[in-house]
């Protein structure tokens, strides 16, 4: 990949480090946020240290030749533990915290070993394309690029076969943004093992004295770039996916929201919307909670049972009649806490709203619905003139 290439996508990935930051700050316990702050600033510092401008850069200000191929293989191996890990914490299970011990003190070793190997080995001309190829016979050099395309294979196999398998599992069906972020990363490592197969290929043609100068230095770049930013992609997308589902929350709440206005009005209960977008959603659905709380003694079970089979025999749908039968027991439980009634017949206390995000949204279409089914039921201005 070109050097503006490699800078664009080491820009983007800094953003988005810079986005997530905040949260590892505020829970830096969370093993899933570290995990994805690890992701991204590893892959950013492997497109940072491929440059070619870069490795000019490291190897003439360190005055040490090649310096840049280990900090790029470390950046490479780091960026695939992270990725492992990462995939872990989201898997879960009581065996997450010893799996992902074991893959930090594993890639840890191999650090070192690229480190040591390095030291060891002499590697005093420079080469800032084919460093792999070039030094596939040079001892100690080439069991350390060994190590390191070993180390980073086993990795991107191990997550492909994780995220593919898992993403395709029922369960995880139900859930369409981690569906999308597994199979996304399952993509992205397997374009990225064609990296280290291609130059592990190149460095065995050394071996027997052929010269694959392409598997070597053309195709493993595009295998890597593409298969980082697929990758990168899939870590992301559940982010995304949440802050567009609080976005599209806050909007279909909008209806319910307003039915209890008067009682978030009269009782004080609507807090300031806070400035950024990305907390709207949980803004609204915070305001809509607590004032359902506030009048949940007031539900008429009797009604919500009334408008539950009346929905049910009219439509054959449960869900879309439980939807409807909440919202009209909740327009009258505003009706009747802002005019002071008795209390209605039926054992109220028994009746509780539903409080999740999703029950909440379909009680608002209900909402909706029912406001769109008055307007069309009222007469038009001229057909009240006429009578």
């Amino acid at each position: 990949m070109s050097g503006s290439i490699n800078y664009i996508s080491c820009g983007l990935l800094w953003i988005g480090l810079l986005m997530k930051l905040p949260d590892l700050i505020r829970n830096w316990a969370d093993p899933s946020l570290r995990a994805i702050n690890g992701v991204l600033a590893f892959a950013s510092l492997c497109f940072l240290f491929g440059a070619p401008s870069s490795v000019r850069v490291i190897n003439r200000v360190s005055g040490v030749s090649n310096l840049a191929a280990p900090l790029t293989y470390a950046s490479i191996t780091a960026y695939s533990a992270a990725l492992l890990i990462l995939i872990a914490c989201w898997r879960g299970g009581p065996s997450m915290r010893r799996t992902t011990r074991n893959w930090i003190y594993g890639y840890a070793t191999v650090l070192v070993g690229v480190a040591v190997l390095f030291v060891l080995g002499d590697a005093g001309v420079e080469r800032r394309s084919d460093f792999d190829t070039y030094y596939a016979t040079t001892p100690w050099i080439s069991e350390m690029v060994v190590l390191y395309l070993l180390a980073h294979l086993t990795a991107t196999t191990v997550s492909a076969v994780w995220s593919l398998r898992w993403g395709f599992e029922a369960e995880v069906r139900k859930r369409p943004w981690l569906r999308a972020s597994l199979l996304t990363i399952g993509a992205g490592t397997v374009l990225s093992a064609a990296y280290s197969v291609s130059k592990l290929v190149a460095v065995g043609a050394r071996w027997t004295g052929r010269d694959w100068a392409v598997l070597g230095t053309s195709v493993p770049p595009v295998c890597a770039g593409l298969g980082a930013l697929l990758t990168v992609a899939g870590v992301l997308l559940p982010i995304a996916g949440h802050h567009l589902s609080a976005c599209r929350d806050f909007f279909r709440l909008a209806p319910l929201d307003a039915v209890l206005d008067p009682v978030l009005t009269d009782r004080a209960l609507r807090v300031e919307r806070p400035r950024s977008p990305f907390l709207w959603g949980t803004w609204r659905w915070s305001t809509v909670h607590n004032g359902l709380l506030a009048i949940e003694t007031l539900y008429d079970e009797g009604l919500y049972n009334a408008r539950f089979d009346a929905e049910l025999e009219k439509t054959g749908d449960w869900q879309r009649a439980a939807s409807a039968a909440w919202a009209a027991t909740i327009a009258a439980a505003v009706q009747r806490s802002t005019r002071p009634a008795p209390k209605p017949a039926g054992v109220p206390a028994r009746l509780s709203h539903p409080r999740d995000a999703v029950s909440l949204v379909l009680i608002a279409d209900a909402v909706k619905r029912s406001e769109r089914e008055t307007r069309a039921a009222e007469p038009s201005p001229a057909a009240a003139r006429s009578v």
